[in-house]
């Protein structure tokens, strides 16, 4: 018998309980979203109508886990604007590099010095140095941090690293599927993927004018369903031309930020967005298997710890390049180490190309700890600064101008 209006209601319930949890003990709710989704599933038990598997359910919990990252990544972007962005079009296409040049030259140290065959190492190095755009969009949102100064870099990383895995997907897929890559698909794959971004970026600023009176429509019915529709339809594109539909709905909230109606939006967004978004955290929790876990735990540790000091040097020499503090380049290292949905989707390539088993369990406990831990090494940055600074002295600039300004509930701004 078909029970799935059962089932997601049953989803529905566990992750109110997980928040609510989070709540009581004042943690960041993302982690026990994650480990409610763990403890159920393919594994769980089925007990009345109450089925813990969510077997008949799951395709459509996943569909809905989607939606939640394009709602997060609109309503960050609603948060930004495209001005800021490409003012610091240059000290990203820094930091961006030299972000990826780290993590992704410590992933290839990780695999060889574990002795894997060419292919495997090359998914480790993937999976080790692609962030979670959700994940990062969620705490700078819950941590009212989409002011501060180093968000500019934030999210001009998770871009640049979006043309990266453009480039590196389309790579993998001809070494790992079948053997052979084409340089100039790649190359094609590439220029799509940034000319689309700087597009879209460009055209939209452009268009304000336009979409200002275009969004100027009384009934919220029909003002809902126009951004809506905006929304997917943008966002599918994106996916059609191999960039990830995450960042189409990213530039989308860039290009609307720029609007008069943005406070709107936001206001229309943010109920879809907790919803959505707390789901896409459970349905990443049901992709891991607890049981599965233990054959990759020290591999997993290690690339743990090697990514927390390449992420944070990354962080540090990024910020540095852009002129910002040394407080403020250390968020963004803190920020961006949590790994997610993109890491999954490397593992899923490995799998898909036949590569070694332990390839899948590795991705899930290696991005179960940094899920976990991004957001509390978010949350804790200025102890976790202190602590580091107290060892390494880390000298700013005489010129304040970069420091990080916090949001408060209130709307006025304060130096953190």
């Amino acid at each position: 018998m078909n029970h799935l209006v059962f089932e997601i209601g049953l989803a529905i319930f566990l992750i109110a309980i997980a928040g609510l949890i989070s709540s009581k003990l004042r943690f960041s709710v993302i982690p026990f979203y994650i480990l409610i989704g763990m403890a159920v599933g393919p594994h769980a038990m089925q007990w009345w109508h109450f089925d813990f598997r969510f077997i008949e359910s799951a395709p459509l919990i996943e569909f809905m886990g989607r939606i939640g990252v394009l709602f997060l990544l609109f309503y960050l972007g609603l948060e930004f604007s495209v001005g800021r962005l490409i003012k610091s079009g240059r000290s990203i296409a820094v930091g961006g590099t030299i972000y990826i040049a780290i993590n992704f030259t410590l992933g290839l140290l990780i695999g060889v010095i574990s002795g894997f065959p060419l292919a495997e190492i090359l998914i480790i190095a993937g999976i080790t140095t692609i962030s979670s755009s959700a994940i990062v969009a969620k705490v700078l949102v819950d941590l009212k941090r989409t002011a501060n100064s180093e968000t500019e870099m934030i999210l001009g990383i998770i871009m640049f690293e979006d043309v990266f895995l453009a480039v590196y997907i389309s790579i993998l897929s001809g070494l790992v599927l079948s053997s052979s890559s084409s340089i100039g698909g790649v190359l094609l794959s590439a220029s799509i993927a940034l000319g689309f971004m700087l597009l879209v970026l460009i055209i939209g600023r452009k268009a304000v004018p336009l979409l200002n009176r275009m969004l100027n429509i009384r009934s919220n019915e029909l003002f809902a369903l126009v951004v809506f529709a905006s929304l997917f339809l943008l966002a599918g594109f994106s996916e059609t031309i191999h960039v990830a539909e995450a960042i189409g709905a990213l530039l989308l909230g860039l290009v609307l930020a720029e609007t008069e109606h943005a406070k709107r939006i936001e206001h229309l967004i943010l109920p879809f967005r907790d919803f959505f978004g707390a789901i896409f955290f459970f349905s990443f929790g049901l992709t891991i298997n607890p049981l599965e876990l233990g054959g990759a735990i020290w591999l997993s540790l290690a690339a743990v710890i090697v990514t927390l000091i390449g992420n944070f040097t990354a962080g540090m020499l990024a910020g540095r390049s852009a002129g910002l503090s040394s407080k403020a380049s250390a968020n963004i290292g803190l920020t961006i180490v949590s790994r997610g949905e993109f890491s999954i989707i490397l593992a899923n390539l490995g799998k898909a190309g036949g590569l070694m088993t332990i390839i899948q369990p590795f991705a899930a406990l290696y991005v179960l700890i940094l899920a976990i831990l991004g957001p509390l090494l978010t949350k804790e940055s200025k102890h976790v600064y202190k602590l580091i600074n107290k060892f390494f002295k880390f000298q700013d600039y005489p010129n304040k101008k970069h420091e990080s300004i916090v949001l408060k509930e209130d709307g006025k701004g304060s130096v953190s």
